[in-house]
């Protein structure tokens, strides 16, 4: 079954989820796995839609368009996830230091590290869950984990609940929102919605980190 793309598309072609899928044709699930890998992992992929690929992904295997079960893509994705972001804490462990202080390119900018420097001194080992829900943070938190030496076995695990929640989470809900009309005929408002729905977390802790500055504030001095 051929999905169609939509002709009204808000995003350039190059950022739009569905043109992304269809132009892999037969290499569909192989190159969504392999971008998820790199958006985790490399650096290079802080540019790409991984909450909307994955949750149109879901969309697709609930319309037939990706012929797997839903729970074989969710695994491979998540797998994917998880791998990428033990590439990405390599990374920093190796070459980290060196690659962060190298001038402003075309697509390298100092302010994303500088960002997700502060996201991960504000939220700690939670970081590494939540990144997953913020785009550009989520591709610079694993080699910055690694360059900053986080505990390893802390770091697998946090990433091991983070990839289930985000890889495995947002697939699932593409694929059970795809099953109604509605979703499928509006698919650009539902993904304006996931990224809405991606930035709970963050609203979550922001609100929690607000309450506790908040309380230290108010307590009275020894």
């Amino acid at each position: 079954m051929r999905v169609p793309v939509n002709a009204m598309s808000i995003l350039p072609s190059w950022l739009d989820p569905e043109v992304i899928l269809t132009s892999l044709g037969p290499y569909l699930l192989p190159g969504l796995c392999l971008i998820i890998f790199a958006e985790c992992g490399l650096m290079i992929g802080f540019f790409l839609p991984g909450d909307s690929l994955l949750f149109t992904a879901g969309l697709f295997v609930a319309q037939g368009f990706i012929d797997y079960p839903l729970w074989v893509v969710c695994a491979l994705l998540t797998v994917c996830a998880f791998v990428g972001n033990m590439c990405g804490y390599w990374i920093g462990t190796k070459v980290g230091p060196a690659l962060f202080s190298r001038p402003d390119s075309r697509l390298f900018k100092q302010e994303y590290v500088d960002k997700t420097h502060e996201f991960f001194d504000k939220y700690g080992p939670r970081a590494i869950v939540l990144a997953r829900f913020v785009p550009i943070v989520r591709t610079f938190i694993t080699a910055i984990a690694g360059v900053g030496r986080m505990d390893p076995r802390k770091y697998f695990v946090y990433s091991a609940i983070g990839g289930v929640l985000w890889a495995t989470g947002v697939t699932v809900l593409g694929y059970f929102l795809g099953q109604i009309p509605f979703v499928h005929e509006n698919i650009e408002l539902m993904l304006i919605v996931i990224v809405l729905i991606s930035v709970i977390p963050i609203a979550i802790e922001f609100l929690r980190a607000r309450k506790e500055r908040k309380a230290e504030v108010s307590e009275p001095a020894n």
